[in-house]
């Protein structure tokens, strides 16, 4: 029924209907409703194109031949007196003068946005393509057993070098601790002469580290003398003592020794 005044460019009426119509929508609750909310959407969208042709009549359409004409007189063409001059044959190649299109080219930048050129500091770029990155797949969780056995190598051969090292050693000490006592089997070998170096004390407690060893495999016991200070010997090797040490429930103490009391 409004069409006509909605029409109109200078009238509001489209909007304040198109405001309307939200506000109503706020309170759709029924079907019906809603399909009257899409018909007026309808409605209003023919009427605002409707609008929008209309100010697109009113405005000034391009005119070639206008823009031709305002376009010659920049470029230096006097229309009168190329009136003047069209039954004479005295213009060489039209009626352009020679620096027509330079004043036009001239004048062309100025409403053109162009980038700046650029410039390699450090020369151009490489043009080849970038290597394409090998795709690494996910491993799946190794088993404990799986895990160790992927130790490095280098670790692995460190770690047996020095496992071997201290089984020498340890066999070492054992025969040293064997052929004093068969030396003089009746006089108890003080554990504390046997593992002190007078001249160093890392080498004693390195000392102290592989008895260790001989005492938890069973190869020699340290008891205390009358003196309630511990003497080393070691075990006889029979079968019989080797079962009865693997039975016997073995004690392990700490023994605390700093560079004072070494000293």
């Amino acid at each position: 029924e409004n069409r006509e005044a909605m029409l109109n460019s200078r009238s509001n009426r489209l909007t304040e209907a198109l405001e309307e119509a939200n506000k109503l929508f706020d309170g759709v609750c029924r079907a019906r409703e809603a399909a009257l909310d899409a018909q007026f959407l309808v409605i209003a969208s023919n009427i605002g194109k409707e609008k929008a042709n209309e100010l697109h009549s009113e405005m000034s359409a391009f005119d070639s031949t206008a823009f031709a004409e305002d376009l010659l007189t920049f470029m230096g063409i006097n229309r009168t007196e190329v009136e003047e001059t069209d039954d004479s044959d005295d213009v060489p190649g039209g009626f352009l003068p020679s620096d027509a299109w330079q004043t036009l080219g001239e004048e062309a930048p100025m409403y053109f946005r162009r980038a700046p050129t650029f410039h390699y500091m450090m020369g151009s770029f490489k043009s080849e393509p970038p290597v394409p990155k090998q795709r690494i797949e996910r491993q799946k969780k190794a088993s404990r057993g799986k895990a160790e056995r992927a130790m490095p190598a280098q670790l692995k051969e460190m770690e047996e070098s020095h496992q071997e090292a201290t089984e020498k050693e340890v066999e070492r000490i054992l025969r040293i601790l064997q052929s004093h006592f068969e030396n003089d089997p009746d006089t108890p070998i003080s554990f504390f002469d046997f593992v002190i170096d007078p001249n160093s004390f890392a080498h004693t407690v390195e000392n102290m580290f592989h008895v260790s060893f001989l005492i938890r495999d069973g190869l020699a016991k340290i008891k205390l003398d009358e003196d309630e200070l511990p003497i080393i010997e070691p075990t006889k090797p029979n079968g019989r003592v080797e079962e009865e040490s693997r039975a016997r429930p073995r004690n392990q103490v700490v023994i605390s020794l700093d560079q004072k009391e070494w000293k």
